[in-house]
């Protein structure tokens, strides 16, 4: 009886040495160093990607990739006949990268064995318009657009992005009168696991769920502001598969703080409105900080960015400096990327 209860001991004294703790911050400032400054561009899709080195892509068919160790860019232009290609999303897997054009024809690009972008999917429907893209592994993956039909557009690949599948209608969710989504950050998508949440805007703003990456899905309402264009939920991020954000507003009116910030703590089931009347207003990006137990988080728009480490219920603002969405190396370096530019933030107490 002594050894069973010795090994027990043991078990559990062993198992909470193997549990990091995660502690809570309490940044009050951010330093701000600017890496690539092109006045043409304007960047709203950034990937961290498996070496840490930076990938982006932007308008006027611009791509390109930072090597932090030594501080460098390499930058390409992408053509397809006479347009002018617009990126707004893009992803990876730890081989390839992916960016996708918005507009019809919507193009997506994989990096190919012979080290030029190609062509892995083209849609020529005249309401194409896809907002956003992420891989649940290294096999698979999703990117939503605006509907075509009478559903949010999505498509999948089950094979590595080699190609691609238009989901039908039949296994949607069907959308509602002014549903769409916003290309405004590259964060329509979230993911943790097998679990996928997709956030829409517009007269309706609500979130898809799909719990098995993209076989099944069902609709949840949200509380955030809605009923015009331009209003709705422009970003959304998952700490895990119980606690989310969501944030958005109006970007016609980026001052008005009330009705734009959501939480949830049940998965997406239900969401909870925060800071009610408090700032921030619009923004166009929000991201959980890694490894900060789900507490912090910072959002980010042209107005500027702030800080919470209360799971959003109170805000910090840090910075009047604007830019368009962020990604985070780790607990406390970021990049984030807007008009013109993309940069280095160190978030300091």
């Amino acid at each position: 009886m002594k050894h069973i209860v010795f090994v027990l001991i043991a078990v559990v004294l062993f198992s909470c040495i193997g549990k990091k703790k995660e502690a809570i911050g309490n940044f009050s400032k951010v330093d701000i160093e600017t890496i690539l400054q092109d006045s043409l561009l304007s960047i709203r899709a950034i990937e961290i990607l498996e070496d840490n080195s930076l990938a982006f892509a932007a308008n006027n068919g611009a791509f390109g990739l930072y090597n932090p160790l030594k501080s460098s860019w390499t930058t390409s232009k992408q053509a397809f006949d006479s347009l002018n290609l617009q990126f707004r999303a893009v992803a990876h897997t730890a081989t390839d990268f992916f960016m996708l054009s918005i507009e019809s024809p919507a193009i997506l690009y994989k990096t190919g064995n012979s080290g030029q972008m190609e062509i892995v999917y083209k849609e020529d429907h005249p309401k194409a318009f896809y907002d956003s893209m992420k891989f649940w592994n290294n096999q698979e993956g999703i990117a939503i657009g605006d509907p075509t039909d009478d559903c949010m557009n999505i498509i999948v690949t089950r094979n590595g992005g080699e190609t691609w599948k238009k989901l039908s209608c039949d296994e949607l969710p069907e959308s509602k009168e002014g549903e769409a989504a916003f290309a405004a950050s590259n964060t329509n998508i979230t993911i943790v696991g097998s679990h996928t949440w997709v956030a829409t805007g517009g007269k309706v703003s609500r979130i898809l769920y799909s719990p098995d990456k993209g076989s099944t899905w069902e609709v949840f309402n949200t509380p955030i502001v809605q009923g015009l264009e331009t209003a709705g939920i422009y970003s959304i991020d998952f700490y895990d598969e119980l606690n989310g954000f969501a944030i958005g507003g109006d970007y016609t009116k980026p001052e008005d703080n009330m009705t734009n910030k959501i939480k949830t703590v049940d998965g997406g089931k239900t969401w909870q409105l925060v800071a009610q009347n408090l700032n921030p207003g619009y923004r166009s990006c929000v991201q959980y900080i890694p490894n900060r137990a789900g507490k912090e988080l910072v959002a980010i728009g042209f107005k500027g960015i702030d800080y919470s480490n209360d799971s959003g219920n109170s805000w910090k603002h840090l910075s009047d400096e604007g830019f368009y969405t962020i990604r985070f190396l780790n607990d406390s370096i970021a990049y984030a990327a807007g008009a013109g530019r993309i940069s280095k933030l160190v978030f300091k107490e």
